[in-house]
Parts: structure tokens; C-alpha cells; sequence
């Protein structure tokens, strides 16, 4: 009978754990199913926004258009629950091509009961000009949705409004603060966003940026950086026939210049140096006295737009005509962001997430394309900073073919979500 006793015993025991373990993994998995539930509940409102953001012109040089859909996205982040104001800019890094005015920024903070700091980024502004739109308006076709800037980069700003929706459907308020920064001068470099971005980004433990996920949906932990080279020769006009020696040919000393000059690049490290455009004179019979070029820059490293800056003005200081005047100016109109081994946990944790619904998650250590606005969030947080969290998509700066994919919008909701979560609850560390 005791023997009986201890074998029942054992046996209670052991249903005891399984049902305890059962229930654990019950009460872990019924939250995210929650959460995956209320991500397909929130595809079709996201989609309402999007179609309202695209139906709003808003190119970079449009400020009508830009202070309207910033008013649009402003309401809807008030109506969640964020403390929001719209920014106008102040501190301008002035371009070359920087209009006089830059459109505003809407600005958004929701406090929550935790420490982490999470920051959303995207951009409301687009490349087309105004009155594109009456011919290529907001159409769903199939498994796509297609809408000038639909892609760049208005999926964005609707996938970070839904997000916070979402918690806020969820009541999840165990992050610390939840930023969201939405700015309207991107397509242009940004020159009055930028210093914005990187000082809010400075403290902020994560930074998910919405550009497009690519037609795959790949998270980017690097881009390129983005620089411009305007090098200006002055020299003196004459008449080319009755008396060239008394003139000086700044189109000869720009074609010394430039020559001597084609070999900075460093290919082997990603740093690119192509002269591009040139113009020189005014008429056949007059001896230049003034010519221009300029060069496009790539570099992975920030360090290396520093080194090629500085080569080039050394190059300079070598003219063929001593009488000559010579200038370069150099732009970094974007750094280079920079993978780091924040941006690989938390981009290796998004996999796992996206192994919970049962699909794939590319992350690319290596920058492949253009740059973004993630890079100055980078500048100087020591957080991650993770790209690509938009929806797929294809055909940005295209007419009548830019589009997203729809089966894109639920994963991508779940995921941010999730990450958002788990970040804020120590789960992702």
C-alpha cells in the first residue's frame, strides 16, 4: 500500500508539472496570439490611412501640401494617446540644392510605465511634383496597393501610427517612452530634420526606421553614406582667336583638376568618387573664365568621407594654371550608417519573431543601396538602430508603379509590435 501510495504520489506529481508547464506556455503564447489576431483586425484601417496619406500631395518643395499631411498625422497620433506638436525647422544644414524653406516635422511622445526609450522614424515627404496625383490616385490591384510615395514613404508613417495603435488597443505601456518623428524633408537630404533626428535618437535604447523593406522585406543595419564634391575654377575671359595668352582657361585647369582627381576611389572598402557633371564657357571664340563640376561620393565609414574630403582639398593645391583660382566644397549629405552589436541582437531577435508566424527574416549587414535618415539617428546613440521595418514594396521614384504589398502589412505590424514588447519587458536584451 505505501509503495502504491508513493507510485500515486510520483504520478500526481508529475501531471501537477506538465499541467503547470502547459499552462506557462498557455499563458506565453495566448498574448501573442493576441497580438497576431489584432494585427489582422488592423490591416484594413491601416490601409484607410494609407489611402488618406497618399491622397495628400506632399513633395519636399510643397509646403501646402506638406503642413496639410502633417496636420493629418499629427490628429491621429493625438487621438492615441501622444503628447504632439508640429515642428518647424531651425537649425537648416544648407545644401547646395536646400530650398529656402523646409517643411515641418511632427513630433510625438507616449510615456509608459517601464525604462526603455523606443524611437519610430519615417518621412512624409515624397519626390513627385504637384498635380501628379489626379493622374495616378491610391488603387488596390490584387495583392498590391499602388499610390504615388505609397512606398516611399507613406506605408511608413501608416505602419508606425497602427503600431502605437495597437499597443494602445493592447493597453501595453511597459516601455519607457515611445517617440515617433516624422519629418518632411528627406527626399532633399534632409537638411532640416537632421540635427533633429540625431539628438533625439542620442538616448534612445532602440531607433526602427520605416523605409521599405525592399521587395523581401530585409532589415538593414547598414546604408551608404551619401556626398557631393562641387569643385569651381575662375580664371580670366580673352578672345580665343586675337588674343588667347592674355586670358586664363579655367576650363583647362578644371580638366587637370578633375583628372587628377579620378583615382580616390577605394573600391575595396566601398568608398566612390565619380565626377559627374561639368560646364564650362559661354561662347566658342571666348577663353572660359569660369568652369564647374561635380562628383557623387559613396563610403561605408564615416571616417572615410574625413580622408576624401581631405584628399581633395590637397589635390587642389596642384594647378596647372598658378594664376588660377581653385575651390572645392564637400557636402556629406548623408552618413553612412554603421551595423553595430545592438542592431545584429535586435535584428536577429526580429527572426525569431517572424519564426513565431512562420516565415523568414533576411538581415543585411552590408549596405547595398542609398542612404536614409537611420543614419543620423546613428550618429550618436549608442542604441540600435535598425532599417527596412516598412512594408515590401517596389518601384519608388517611378510613375504610376510604386506599390506595396498587402501580405506584407499583417507580418509587419506583428513584428513591430512584438519587438516593441519584448524590448520594453527585457525579453530582448
Amino acid at each position: 500500500m505505501l509503495r502504491s501510495h508513493s507510485t500515486s504520489s510520483l504520478a500526481g506529481s508529475l501531471i501537477a508539472s506538465l499541467w503547470l508547464a502547459c499552462a506557462a506556455a498557455m499563458a506565453h503564447a495566448e498574448p501573442m496570439a493576441e497580438v497576431h489576431a489584432l494585427a489582422q483586425k488592423e490591416q484594413q484601417p491601416l490601409l484607410d490611412t494609407l489611402r488618406d496619406l497618399v491622397s495628400i500631395e506632399s513633395g519636399s518643395k510643397d509646403f501646402e501640401g506638406l503642413n496639410l499631411i502633417a496636420g493629418r498625422v499629427a490628429d491621429q497620433l493625438r487621438q492615441i494617446g501622444g503628447t504632439v506638436e508640429i515642428l518647424q525647422p531651425t537649425d537648416i544644414y544648407r545644401l547646395d540644392d536646400t530650398p529656402e524653406k523646409i517643411g515641418p516635422a511632427v513630433h510625438a511622445v507616449f510615456k509608459g510605465t517601464g525604462a526603455k526609450k523606443i524611437m519610430l522614424i519615417a518621412h512624409m515627404d515624397t519626390v513627385y511634383l504637384k498635380g501628379m496625383l489626379k493622374d495616378q490616385p491610391f488603387r488596390i490591384d490584387g495583392d498590391k496597393a499602388y499610390g504615388l510615395g505609397i512606398a516611399d514613404d507613406k506605408q511608413g508613417v501608416a505602419l508606425i501610427l497602427h503600431t502605437v495603435a495597437m499597443l494602445q488597443k493592447l493597453n501595453f505601456k511597459d516601455y519607457g517612452t515611445l517617440t515617433v518623428l516624422t519629418n518632411g524633408d528627406e527626399e532633399i537630404s534632409s537638411p532640416g530634420w537632421r540635427s533633429t533626428i540625431t539628438k533625439f535618437a542620442a538616448d534612445q535604447d532602440v531607433v526602427f526606421s520605416f523605409e521599405g523593406g525592399g521587395s523581401d522585406g530585409t532589415l538593414r543595419l547598414a546604408t551608404s553614406g551619401i556626398g557631393s564634391a562641387y569643385l569651381t575654377v575662375t580664371g580670366k575671359s580673352s578672345h580665343a582667336g586675337a588674343r588667347p595668352e592674355g586670358g586664363i582657361n579655367a576650363l583647362y585647369e578644371l580638366s587637370h583638376q578633375v583628372l587628377q582627381m579620378k583615382d580616390l576611389s577605394k573600391p575595396e572598402q566601398g568608398l566612390k568618387l565619380n565626377w559627374t557633371v561639368s560646364k564650362a564657357g559661354t561662347n566658342r571664340n571666348v577663353i572660359p573664365a569660369e568652369a564647374t563640376a561635380q562628383a557623387d561620393a559613396r563610403a561605408l565609414k564615416v571616417s572615410d568621407f574625413d580622408e576624401l574630403e581631405k584628399a581633395l582639398q590637397d589635390k587642389i593645391k596642384n594647378r596647372l594654371l598658378p594664376d588660377s583660382k581653385v575651390e572645392l566644397k564637400f557636402e556629406v549629405r548623408r552618413p553612412p550608417l554603421e551595423a553595430n552589436d545592438a542592431s545584429r541582437r535586435v535584428a536577429t531577435y526580429g527572426k525569431t519573431i517572424y519564426g513565431e508566424i512562420g516565415l523568414p527574416l533576411k538581415v543585411d549587414e552590408k549596405a547595398t543601396g542609398g542612404g536614409t535618415d537611420a543614419a543620423f539617428a546613428a550618429l550618436k546613440t549608442k542604441g540600435a538602430v535598425v532599417e527596412g521595418m516598412g512594408l515590401s514594396g517596389f518601384g519608388a521614384h517611378s510613375n504610376d508603379a510604386e506599390y506595396v504589398k498587402l501580405d506584407t502589412i499583417v507580418p509587419r505590424l506583428y513584428l513591430t509590435t512584438r519587438m516593441i514588447m519584448d524590448l520594453s519587458t527585457g525579453k530582448l536584451k
